[in-house]
């Protein structure tokens, strides 16, 4: 054989040759999963077409003619798995054609196969023995290589069908021809061969089914505390879309996918479940698993709260309020309200933590003033403060002021602003406690304002909203006189006059009510004209 030749020989069959070797090295490291039959051996038909030319005999000089199909033929094949997709395969095959043909194959090779529970791929490269036959050419006996790809469908765990293999099938063949030229004598086929048929698998662990763990972080909170959930899925096929629902036996739970978050606000105390169900729907049989995890609610300490009490001024004489503040706080923090505000003696108007104390009509001596903090549970707690009343001998009447506003509108300065209304509310309140009591109201105006009657207007404003305005307060109008003063300042003055007393108070004159009338915030837009008719 010449250096040429040898080449020719070689070269086809240097890749089935280094992938054998590859194989046997992967094989120390890799070792066979349980999803994956030991092996697995296929019988079944086989066609062929040689692709190649046949030498004819008695030709001279020698001549040669197209190989013919082999229809008949029926081929097999022993795969050893070493690891998921990669086996050792041994293959076996035999055909036959017109005129005698026949060809035989024994090859060895690596074979790749890509699994799943629908379909199997594969592809192979094998070399071995090929004989070829024929009524004129005799026995050639050479070494040749396969290369092809086919399709398996898995009918059980057992049994598949081989739908197609397809293969290229060379050889270099050297037929005992005297004469014959060289291109002739040893004539290159490229076969190509096709197979269908039954595949058996053999060996191989059970597959182990689909299961599920659950886990939770915490796993034991406060009420009103988050937990995160987490399910994890143990042999599903990882190419598989998984779906994941869950229920609780306490809390809400809301999931995505493999995790979920559990809301334990206004969940009782004590111990609860979680579960989640995980389902392949691809999976044809027993692709689904449950887990569940328990988790721990804890109520938190119901403390009730703590309150206490002081009264300012804490002595006081009759007719003359006091005002009681009371501090309530919750050892756990949770919202308070102070309410329920009771007295002993004269009359108490609370709101929220603090509540006057009004002694008019009291009787000397001590006066408990008692109030409840309740919280947010419903738990309470209640505190009281004293108040010692002192009655002295009855003052001669007097008129006496009880207060003042200030009219700080630059664009409405005869305004009674919500500041003046609350210190007009206030005097109401006690021109209602003291019916027999009258009140003098004495506007005052700055040097420097340039409204005409603006003193008066402030004094009429303010006697207009104790008899009539918005609080409804409701005071008789002939209990109050309006007067003006020289105080020089943006002030009304409110004098209380008790019955039997007089007002002399010096620089004041009494405002003519017939002139000067209340201002209206809004006043009404005036009338308009009536169009004049036309001539």
């Amino acid at each position: 054989m010449s250096l040429c030749q040898a080449r020719r020989f070689v070269h086809p069959l240097l890749g089935p040759v280094l992938a054998i070797l590859v194989v046997l090295m992967a094989t120390t490291f890799a070792p066979a999963q349980d999803e994956t039959p030991k092996a697995d051996v296929f019988v079944g038909y086989q066609w062929l077409n040689p692709g190649g030319n046949l030498p004819i005999a008695g030709t001279s000089p020698v001549q040669s003619q197209a190989a013919p199909t082999a229809p008949r033929g029926f081929g097999g094949a022993i795969a050893y798995n070493f690891f998921r997709p990669v086996a050792l395969e041994f293959d076996s095959g035999v055909d036959f054609g017109k005129n005698g043909l026949n060809v035989e194959t024994v090859s060895v090779g690596p074979r790749l196969m890509w699994r799943s529970p629908e379909t199997n791929f594969f592809i192979h490269s094998l070399v071995g023995w090929n004989r070829m036959n024929s009524s004129d050419t005799g026995p050639s006996n050479r070494i040749g290589a396969i290369l092809g790809a086919g399709v398996d469908l898995p009918v059980n765990k057992k049994i598949s069908i081989r739908l197609l293999e397809a293969d290229y099938q060379w050889v270099q063949q050297n037929f005992n021809v005297p004469n014959a030229p060289d291109n002739i004598r040893r004539p290159t086929f490229n076969g190509a061969r096709l197979r269908s048929g039954i595949v058996f698998n053999i060996g191989g662990a059970p597959v182990i089914p689909p299961s599920a763990s659950c886990s939770l972080q915490p796993s034991s909170v406060m009420v009103g505390e988050p937990i995160t959930a987490t399910a994890t899925g143990s042999n599903f096929d990882p190419k598989h879309t998984l779906t994941y629902s869950w229920t609780a036996t306490g809390g809400k739970v809301t999931g995505k996918d493999n995790t979920a978050s559990i809301d334990t606000n206004g969940v009782a105390g004590g111990s609860y479940t979680v579960s989640a169900h995980i389902v392949d729907a691809k999976m044809k049989k027993g692709g689904e698993a449950s887990c569940s995890a328990s988790f721990t609610v804890k109520e938190p300490p119901k403390n009730p709260p703590t309150m206490s009490c002081s009264a300012n001024p804490s002595s006081v004489q009759a007719g003359t309020a006091a005002t009681i503040t009371c501090s309530c706080t919750s050892p756990d923090n949770v919202p308070v309200n102070v309410a329920g505000w009771t007295a002993s003696g004269g009359s108490v108007s609370g709101n929220g933590s603090t509540a006057t104390l009004d002694t008019t009509g009291a009787s000397a001596g001590p006066i408990t003033v008692s109030a409840t903090c309740t919280d947010s549970r419903g738990l309470t707690a209640s505190s009281s403060s004293t108040v010692t009343v002192q009655v002295p001998p009855p003052p001669p009447p007097q008129a006496s002021k009880l207060s003042e506003c200030q009219f700080p509108n630059e664009k409405k300065p005869w305004r009674v602003d919500n500041t003046c209304k609350a210190v007009l509310d206030d005097v109401a309140q006690r021109l209602q406690h003291d019916p027999d009591a009258k009140l003098v109201i004495v506007g005052n105006a700055e040097p420097g304002e340039k409204r005409k009657n603006l003193a008066g207007e402030r004094a009429v404003n303010s006697k207009a909203y104790l008899s009539g305005g918005e609080a409804k307060q409701g005071i008789d109008p002939s209990r109050i006189e309006v007067r003006t003063g020289s105080a020089g300042t943006k002030t009304a003055e409110y004098w209380v006059v008790p019955a039997g007393a007089t007002f002399s108070a010096p620089g004041t004159q009494t405002v003519d009510e017939s002139m000067v009338k209340a201002v209206p915030d809004h006043p009404a837009a005036p009338k308009k004209k009536a169009a004049k008719k036309a001539q």
